[in-house]
């Protein structure tokens, strides 16, 4: 004979949290805000949970596994709101949630193509600079690219990429560049703004910019750049992230530029755009 077992007629908070595969401390959280009726208490002041409570805690176990938030679930119990809504709403959200998946996917496997961190960069960034040899392309270009990428977008960075393809391949302008480098570099906050060798440098990286635009004209990347715009235009999703303006950006992104070196970049600017204008 099989023994007979007599159904309790009310349980205890824990004995009700393991059937439905939950914790007490869960079954407090759903009493505060309204889900579960809280039960009486019983004569030594402990809660006790009957088959009423039981099936409304089977039913949060699994609109929980579907998805459904804590405030639509005690909504629909209350009827005041619609499940089709709800479902309709939790419906996009996983979707939305899929998508998300579909490009991390694709960002990983871009990664493990292109490599790290190069492979971080927009493709229409990478796609450029996939020709170069490994270890062309210094920290520090891939760190403004970066940075051009965030303020300017990927078709900004793109094109700023026709300089570091044009630096990789022609070592005499990527040592010009170091040289201003460590130029720069040392017009530290003991230098004079108005100390001769703040021009003097500030030519000097005109020069610089005007050879670099001449490789770069010479390579063709200039036409190469032209296509991006069509590339660029083709592939635009209309769901592209917002970029901060320059002037935004120039608050917020901190280099700590020394005002000796600041006086050099604005002369620079200033010299470029007076050969610009002289040019037109």
């Amino acid at each position: 004979m099989y023994p007979s077992v007599t159904p309790p007629r009310e349980v205890k908070i824990g004995d009700a949290a393991a059937f439905a595969g939950t914790t007490p401390r869960a079954l407090r959280h759903y009493h505060q805000i309204g889900l579960l009726p809280e039960p009486e208490r019983g004569g030594d002041g402990r809660r006790r949970y009957g088959y009423d409570d039981m099936i409304r805690l089977l039913w949060i176990r699994k609109m929980s596994e579907a998805g459904i938030s804590l405030d639509d679930m005690r909504a629909a119990f209350d009827e005041a709101r619609d499940m089709e809504d709800v479902l309709g709403r939790l419906e996009e959200t996983l979707a939305a949630q899929e998508a998300d998946i579909k490009r991390q996917r694709a960002a990983v496997q871009r990664l493990r193509v292109v490599g790290s961190p190069l492979g971080l960069l927009s493709p229409l960034v990478t796609d450029r600079l996939s020709h170069l040899p490994s270890g062309a392309l210094r920290p520090s270009d891939l760190d403004a690219l970066l940075v051009t990428e965030r303020i300017f977008g990927p078709l900004g960075a793109a094109i700023q990429a026709s300089v570091f393809i044009t630096l990789a391949t022609h070592p005499d302008l990527r040592a010009e560049a170091d040289r201003l480098d460590a130029a720069d570099a040392a017009l530290d906050d003991t230098v004079d703004p108005h100390d001769p060798q703040v021009e003097e440098l500030a030519a000097q990286h005109c020069a610089h910019h005007k050879a670099l635009l001449q490789a770069i004209e010479a390579a063709g990347l200039e036409a190469a750049e032209e296509k991006l715009f069509e590339i660029y235009d083709a592939e635009a999703s209309g769901e592209e992230e917002a970029q901060m303006s320059a002037f935004e950006a120039v608050t917020k992104m901190p280099y700590g530029f020394s005002a000796a070196r600041t006086r050099c970049m604005e002369l620079t600017a200033q010299l470029l755009a007076g050969d610009l204008s002289a040019g037109s």
